[in-house]
This record gives C-alpha cells, sequence and structure tokens, in this order.
C-alpha cells in the first residue's frame, strides 16, 4: 500500500486543482463587460464582477448561463459550480 504522506503524493491534485481554477477565472473572464473574476469555495463558485454601465440585468442573466455552459464543455470538476454574475450600480449625490 502506497502512502499519500510520501512527497509527490498529491502534487498532481494541486496541479490539476489550480488548472481548473485558473480555467474557470479565464472563461468567466473572457466576457464582454467582465471587470474581475474569481473562483472561490475550493473552485466550486465562480464570482463575476460587471461593469454596470456595460452590462444591464438581462445581461447578467444570459452571461451567468453563458459562463456555466461554457464551464460544462470546457472543464472537467466534481459535483457543481455556482455561478455569480454581480452587477452594482451606486448614485451619489451631495447636499450643498
Amino acid at each position: 500500500m502506497l502512502s499519500a504522506a510520501r512527497p509527490g503524493a498529491r502534487r498532481e491534485v494541486l496541479e490539476s486543482f489550480l488548472k481548473r481554477v485558473t480555467e474557470i477565472e479565464e472563461i468567466a473572464s473572457a466576457h464582454i463587460g467582465v471587470k474581475q473574476a474569481y473562483a472561490i469555495n475550493a473552485g466550486r463558485e465562480v464570482r463575476v464582477i460587471v461593469n454596470a454601465s456595460l452590462v444591464n440585468d438581462d445581461e447578467s442573466v444570459l452571461m451567468a448561463k453563458e459562463i456555466a455552459k461554457e464551464i460544462e464543455q470546457k472543464v472537467q470538476y466534481p459535483g457543481d459550480i455556482k455561478v455569480n454574475v454581480i452587477r452594482e450600480s451606486r448614485a451619489v449625490e451631495f447636499a450643498k
């Protein structure tokens, strides 16, 4: 029986994990209007922050579906990956 504690035993697992996380972030970042994309929760969730002036509410819903579909086609992963598209707009005014 081989021990998982021996040097190099888990290197392939780490490398495949990092490759998967990077690939997920790249897929999300490739869409127009995306400011930032982060794979979090051990690669089980991706948060995509979009520019509110370039992407409206309806487009953000479509973008989430497109990203999820693209991840399904291009990435091998266990379980589900949750895709969150975050669109925030703020209005600030000063009373003088």
